[in-house]
């Protein structure tokens, strides 16, 4: 698998990236995971617009969505070559109607499955494409689905926005590749069931046996710095921080 991080920004775009994105590919299959602040217009950086095949939505906070309205117009208002077919969208109860409120102007209620094919997430095990996955709920102030995703013996986990809580240790559990919200400092703020700070996604890595950190979803105002060391501290494997355009082979 191929994992290009399209934007890694928390809470809000940053000076230098667009909120969460994350492009997964293999066997020529487009799987992406989230479509935050800004993500359309740096997806293309990397892949044609009607070039993907399927999209996760964790969640459906507006730095993990909301330019699935942009991405809507794209593909409903297509000029050349005629409207796409639909594409496979994963995302939690009622992601259709939040998108539908979002855009605010679709030409009818039903505008959004015209373009995107709906399918209602619950915690399990399916297919999507080439890749095995799993999805459990973790703990987050709306419905928020973490991931795992496995091909040809390798495992990728994406936490999405979660605080402390026991799905997420399973779904990364020996995972070659964690990807993991790190939205809060160790020591500054403690807030139940909303996010991460890098001392806990460290000690979850370490919990699960991931062969790679990577820390994502870190708000422009928090200290990057500081949460990568926190998560050092507690992880003896290799940790960095998500940037723009990284890529990482899994």
């Amino acid at each position: 698998m191929k994992l290009t991080v399209v934007g890694c920004s928390g809470s809000f775009p940053s000076t230098g990236s667009a909120c969460s994105s994350y492009l997964v590919e293999a066997d020529g299959f487009r799987l992406l995971l989230d479509m935050g602040n800004g993500a359309l217009g740096e997806l293309q950086r990397h892949v044609g617009l009607y070039d993907l095949d399927a999209i996760f939505l964790s969640h459906l906070h507006a730095d993990h969505c909301i330019d699935m309205c942009a991405y809507f117009v794209v593909r409903y208002y297509r000029f050349d070559g005629g409207r796409p077919a639909v594409i496979p969208v994963y995302g939690p109860e009622g992601t259709e109607g939040r998108l539908t409120t979002a855009h605010a102007d679709t030409p009818s209620d039903h505008a959004m499955s015209e373009v995107f094919d709906f399918h209602t997430l619950k915690s399990g095990s399916f297919e999507i494409g080439p890749f095995s996955v799993r999805t459990e709920k973790v703990c987050h102030p709306v419905e928020t689905f973490g991931i795992r995703i496995e091909h040809e013996g390798r495992t990728l986990t994406y936490s999405g926005d979660t605080g402390t809580c026991e799905a997420l240790a399973e779904l990364a559990e020996g995972a070659d590749l964690f990807l993991c919200e790190a939205s809060f400092v160790h020591g500054k703020e403690d807030i139940p069931d909303l996010h991460l700070n890098g001392r806990e996604a460290g000690e979850y890595a370490a919990r699960a046996g991931a062969g790679r950190l990577v820390l994502t979803h870190i708000p422009p105002w928090t200290d990057a710095a500081r949460n990568l060391s926190d998560a050092r501290e507690v992880y003896d494997g290799p940790v960095e921080l998500a940037v723009p355009g990284a890529v990482y082979e899994v």
